[in-house]
């Protein structure tokens, strides 16, 4: 899907990013060597032909993550660099930590890096930029300080708000609900569930009540026995807001099973072929997700226009990227890829991803 294509409606869906697990390397090697990219940006340089970039997920081997970096090894294919994934077992907050130092030693041009923690990682990737690798956050941020650029899914704010709104929808107006969140650290979970209880604060939303945020830690059976757990302890629970692909399907798997369903609804953010079951058993009305390929996509052409000196993280600057068009840099380096499509039973067998 393409950028354009992912500006369906945000007033959907609520929150989830994924993990899973092995701790294993995988190369594939397009081209090899790199210069290093001018202080100053120049929009109008060639983009530099063999990039070396490492893509440094949360995790290795889960469903959200697969595809994310998918994209980004295609959009090196098609800049004739080098793509390199590594990847920890665990999502524990410093994970990642070990990967960085040896992405280092290795002499990659760009490391692209979803933050299992914003902070925890900051030492290592500031020895890698001192080194000169450009660092691009994607899907969950690390420090500003620490990173040349970021990768979002959409607008905190934006997602923020549709969580409160799908809550609210689906509770029928009034009720309580609960956020099965990933890893207490998580940086993007944390920014979402922020702004949700700003918008349960506000006088609209006054009869709505957030009985808990629990933690799955991105682990299904984990997520599993939270979901249980939340029912159990909350028996007048409406709606199960996840922000995390792993959490939404732990929590759908359970409810599709038990007492609940129909009672009690689930949403977040998923992917439609792991959610397709649970959309048309009746358990899952409607979620919603960018296409996770494209921000990979997006996060390998920011790399590479980073290390080609057509950009330097600066607001304002703008670059191309492939398919995806033209995109201008906003605020503290961020890079927004655009609003997310909602999935329900009237589309959802149009996707495959």
């Amino acid at each position: 899907m393409s950028r354009r294509f992912l500006t369906g409606a945000v007033s959907a869906g609520l929150v989830l990013v994924l993990a899973a697990c092995s701790g294993t390397t995988k190369n594939d090697n397009a081209a090899s060597g790199a210069s290093e990219s001018t202080a100053a940006a120049n929009p109008n340089a060639a983009a530099k032909e063999g990039v070396k970039m490492a893509f440094l997920p949360k995790q290795l081997n889960n469903p959200y993550s697969d595809i994310e970096v998918s994209g980004g090894k295609a959009a090196l294919g098609e800049l004739k660099g080098e793509y390199k994934l590594v990847g920890p077992n665990d999502a524990s907050a410093s994970s990642q930590v070990s990967y960085i130092n040896t992405l280092i030693q290795q002499q990659q041009d760009v490391i692209g890096i979803a933050a299992n923690d914003p902070n925890a990682v900051c030492p290592s990737l500031n020895q890698a930029r001192s080194a000169g690798i450009k660092v691009v956050a994607f899907d969950s941020d690390a420090a500003k300080d620490c990173r040349d650029a970021f990768i979002n899914q959409a607008t905190t704010q934006g997602i923020g708000e549709a969580l409160a709104k799908q809550a609210k929808d689906l509770s029928g107006g009034s009720g309580e609900i609960a956020v099965l969140s990933a890893t207490p650290n998580a940086t993007n979970q944390n920014a979402w569930i922020d702004v949700l209880k700003k918008e349960l604060a506000k006088p609209e939303y006054s009869t709505l009540k957030l009985d808990k945020v629990a933690y799955g830690n991105d682990d299904d059976q984990k997520s599993f026995q939270e979901a249980q757990g939340l029912l159990q302890s909350f028996p007048n629970l409406k709606v199960i807001v996840a922000p995390t692909t792993v959490g939404i399907a732990a929590a759908a798997r359970y409810v599709s099973s038990s007492s609940y369903k129909g009672k009690v609804a689930v949403t977040g953010l998923g992917t439609p072929n792991q959610m397709r079951a649970f959309v048309k058993d009746g358990t899952v009305k409607q979620f919603a997700l960018w296409n996770p390929a494209d921000i990979g996509y997006l996060a390998a052409y920011a790399g590479v226009a980073l290390k080609s000196g057509q950009i330097t993280g600066k607001q304002g600057e703008k670059f191309k990227a492939g398919k995806l068009g033209d995109y201008t840099i906003g605020e503290n380096g961020e890079i927004v890829l655009g609003p997310p499509t909602t999935f329900d039973a009237n589309n959802i067998d149009k996707f495959n991803f």
